[in-house]
C-alpha cells in the first residue's frame, strides 16, 4: 500500500533536519499496511478517505502504540472501524484554544523566508507538497482547515520571522486577518501575535507603540535565533536576558502590553554550538525571573528532534539537551511550577507522538517542571493541515503507570488534558469562558463563509 497515513507521513520543517524513519516507525507502518485496506472496506470508505477520517487516526495510534510496546495511547480496536467508538476515543471535554497557527501571503512567496518555508512544505508531506501551491497555505486554506475541519474554538494568528520586506506574513496582514473573522464570527475567535525583531535596532522598539494601538495584539512574539550576532550570541540571533537587546525589548513590553511575549525556542536545526545557541531556552529563567509581570510562552518548549536517540528523563548533571534545557534553566533560576513561565507544544507534540516514549518523558518532565497550568496546546497549524488528528492523538495519549512510578511524572488526567487544551490559555490571554463558549457553539460554516475574503483582506494589506 503506497498510502501513508498523516500522522506517520515523512515530516521535517525548515527548522529541523530531514529525519529518517525509526524501526518503531516501521513496524508501525508494517502493521498499518496489513490492516488498513480491510479497515477502510469495513468502514465503508475509500482507503484515501479512511487515512483522514478518525477511524484512520485511530488505527495510525494503535500501530504507534504497538510498535512502541503499549501503555501510550488508549485507542480501542473498534474505533478502527466504528465511528461513534472512535469519537468516543477522541472526545474531549472542553473546546480547544490554540496558541500557535499560521497563514502566508501567496503575493509574498519568493523572497527568502518563502524559499525556506518552500523547502520545509516539501520535506513535510513529499506527495502533497511536490510542487508548492501557496494558495493552499494562503488565508482560505487556513481559516478552513483549522475552524472548519477541527474542533478548535479560538486560535491565535502568528507569523515566521523576517524584516516586512521578506517575510511571508507582515504584521498588518496579521491584524487584516483577524478582522476578517471577527466580522463573520464575531470579536475572540481569532487572537494575533505582533512580531518583534528589537535586535534590528531603537526603531524597532519604537514602532512597537503604534503596533500596539493599531493591530491590538495579545501578545508580542520575538525569534531570538534569527538576526545578525550580537555580543551574547556570535553565531548569531540573541538573548531575552541580554542588556544589549533582551532587556531593553522586555521593558518596553512592559511598558506597552500586553504583557505577554511568545518565543521560538527549540526546534533550531544544525547548530555549531549548543551552549551559545540563541534558540536554546537558557534565557527564560533569568529572564522570567527579572520579569515576574511578564508571561514567556515559550514556543515549542525548547525541544529539539535528535537523530540519534530521543529525550528521556531529566538529567540534573552533564549539558543539557532538548526541553531539558528549559527544565535546568527554571532550576537554576529558582522560578517554580505555576509562576510565569508557559511550555507550549506547536510542532513539539506532533514530532514526538510517532515516538511516545519520548512524549511521556518530555511531557512529565514539563507537567514537573512548569506545571499542569502552565502547559498551552499550539499546533503549528496551519503547516500539517487540519489540526483534529493532533488533538486526538493528545486526547488519546496517557503517560504509563511505569513512567509515573519510575520517574515521577503525574499522570496525564483528563482534567490535565483540558487545562492544556483549553483553559490554560484562556488565563494568559485573557479568553473569557463565554468567549469560548460563543465560539465552540457556532457553525464552521462562516469559515468557509469568510474564507475568500480573508484572502482578499490579506492582499489589500501587503504594503501596510
Amino acid at each position: 500500500m503506497a498510502l501513508v497515513l498523516p500522522l506517520l507521513q515523512s515530516r521535517s520543517t525548515d527548522e529541523y533536519a530531514p529525519m529518517p524513519r525509526s524501526d518503531a516507525d516501521r513496524r508501525a507502518l508494517a502493521g498499518l499496511h496489513e490492516r488498513v485496506p480491510g479497515a477502510a472496506r469495513a468502514a465503508g470508505l475509500p482507503e484515501r478517505v479512511y487515512a483522514y477520517d478518525r477511524r484512520g487516526t485511530a488505527a495510525t495510534l494503535r500501530a504507534v502504540d504497538a510498535a512502541n510496546g503499549g501503555g501510550f495511547f488508549a485507542v480501542p480496536a473498534e474505533a478502527e472501524v466504528e465511528l461513534a467508538a472512535a469519537d468516543e476515543a477522541f472526545k474531549g471535554n472542553l473546546p480547544v484554544v490554540d496558541v500557535q497557527t499560521h497563514l502566508i501571503d501567496p503575493g509574498r512567496w519568493g523572497g527568502a523566508g518563502s524559499q525556506a518555508l518552500s523547502g520545509f512544505l516539501r520535506l513535510v508531506d513529499g506527495e502533497r507538497w511536490a510542487d508548492v501551491d501557496p494558495a493552499n497555505i494562503d488565508g482560505a486554506a487556513w481559516a478552513s482547515l483549522v475552524f472548519g475541519a477541527s474542533e478548535t474554538a479560538v486560535a491565535l494568528l502568528t507569523s515566521t520571522p523576517g524584516t516586512p520586506d521578506r517575510n511571508v506574513l507582515s504584521n498588518p496582514q496579521i491584524a487584516a486577518a483577524r478582522e476578517v473573522a471577527d466580522r463573520y464570527a464575531g470579536s475572540g475567535r481569532v487572537l494575533t501575535h505582533t512580531i518583534v525583531h528589537p535586535n534590528l535596532g531603537e526603531a524597532e522598539l519604537d514602532h512597537m507603540a503604534a503596533w500596539h494601538d493599531e493591530l491590538r495584539p495579545s501578545g508580542w512574539k520575538c525569534y531570538t535565533l534569527w538576526g545578525p550576532p550580537t555580543k551574547a550570541a556570535p553565531y548569531g540571533g540573541w538573548f531575552l536576558d541580554d542588556e544589549e537587546v533582551g532587556f531593553p525589548f522586555l521593558e518596553r513590553v512592559r511598558q506597552l502590553g500586553p504583557r505577554v511575549i511568545a518565543t521560538h525556542k527549540g526546534i533550531s536545526g544544525p547548530i555549531p554550538d549548543a551552549s551559545i545557541d540563541a534558540a536554546s531556552p537558557r534565557d527564560i529563567g533569568p529572564a522570567s525571573l527579572a520579569f515576574p509581570d511578564i508571561s514567556f510562552v515559550v514556543y515549542h518548549s525548547g525541544y529539539e528532534r535528535d537523530p540519534d536517540g530521543e529525550e528521556g528523563p531529566y538529567a540534573a548533571d552533564g549539558e543539557p539537551r532538548g526541553s531539558d534545557r528549559l527544565v535546568r534553566s527554571l532550576a537554576d533560576a529558582g522560578v517554580a511550577p505555576g509562576a510565569n513561565v508557559y511550555a507550549e507544544l506547536g510542532t513539539t507534540w506532533f514530532l514526538m507522538l510517532r515516538r511516545p516514549r519520548e512524549a511521556a518523558h518530555v511531557l512529565g518532565k514539563l507537567l514537573n517542571a512548569v506545571g499542569p497550568d502552565n502547559i498551552l496546546w499550539g499546533t503549528d497549524s496551519v503547516w500539517y493541515g487540519s489540526p483534529q488528528p493532533l488533538i486526538d492523538a493528545f486526547r488519546a495519549f496517557q503517560i504509563p503507570p511505569s513512567f509515573q512510578e519510575r520517574y515521577g511524572y503525574p499522570a496525564l488526567t483528563p482534567d490535565i488534558k483540558d487545562r492544556i487544551m483549553s483553559r490554560n490559555a484562556r488565563a494568559v490571554y485573557g479568553i473569557s469562558d463565554e468567549q469560548v463558549a460563543r465560539a465552540a457553539a457556532q457553525s464552521p460554516e462562516w469559515a468557509a463563509n469568510a474564507a475568500a475574503e480573508i484572502v482578499t483582506a490579506v492582499e489589500a494589506a501587503r504594503n501596510l
